[in-house]
């Protein structure tokens, strides 16, 4: 058997964490298993005991001597292979569909609909944009045409991941050219936390004052001397000047 195979079998149990399923022309091992985030995108009822089934082998897990399977990616064929066509890196354009607390949904001009979700796309909080914001509406809006590069499939919402800020100027970068270890700089305190102070030198630049200072409120205007640059993890340590 390989991923992308189409199987059929007859459900032995149903748990709370997926379905058991004796695949045929094979008496014994190996044995089907559905995930519960596997069985449906529409929120339908799990089959029962006794059910014929067809399901797509999505993975083969040797330790354990069993196929991996979605019936989730047989009930919506077409989307099961838009998300299996695309690529890391690859650009998507849209129109986002519903801005959530938790995300972004986006209606892919090229994708199918989504049956349960507004939207095949999704973008999650940190994938929206390098600067910094309380609510997604603050970032895009309903209705609004954007471009996205996917990052991967959840095969188990049957979402395409999306990153917005992906096609945006990381300007953590342009500042890491500039900046350098001993500089003194001028910013502002933006948050107070057990482990340090962070302070904005630069639009939508903070760097972290690892000791925190009891004399130091938010909002305060201070000097700061740059001590460690990070660009590959976005990092930023200061130390207070006296």
């Amino acid at each position: 058997m390989r991923p992308g195979e189409i199987v059929h079998g007859t459900v032995t149990e149903v748990t709370r964490s997926g379905a058991g399923v004796a695949l045929d022309g094979h008496a014994g091992a190996p044995a089907g298993f559905i995930g519960s985030l596997d069985l449906s995108w529409r929120g339908a009822e799990p089959p029962q005991r006794g059910d014929r089934i067809r399901a797509q082998v999505i993975a083969i897990d040797r330790d354990r001597r069993r196929v991996l399977l979605s019936l989730a990616a047989t009930e919506n064929p077409g989307l099961w292979a838009f998300l299996q066509a695309l690529r890391p890196g690859q650009r998507l354009s849209g129109t986002v569909a519903a801005v959530e607390r938790f995300g972004v949904f986006v209606m892919l001009d090229d994708g199918p609909p989504h049956p349960a979700l507004p939207g095949v796309g999704f973008i999650t909080m940190p994938e929206l944009s390098w600067h910094r914001f309380d609510d997604p509406a603050e970032v895009v809006t309903e209705g609004q045409r954007v471009e996205c590069e996917f990052l991967l499939a959840d095969t188990s919402n049957g979402e395409a991941r999306l990153s917005l800020r992906a096609t945006q100027h990381d300007p953590f970068q342009r500042f890491a050219t500039t900046a350098q270890r001993g500089q003194s700089l001028a910013g502002r305190v933006t948050k107070l936390t057990t482990f340090g102070a962070f302070v904005r030198v630069r639009d939508d630049i903070e760097g972290l004052v690892p000791q925190r200072d009891p004399s130091v409120r938010v909002g305060d205007e201070v000097v700061v001397t740059v001590v460690e640059i990070d660009p590959v993890g976005r990092r930023l340590v200061l130390s207070l000047c006296p």
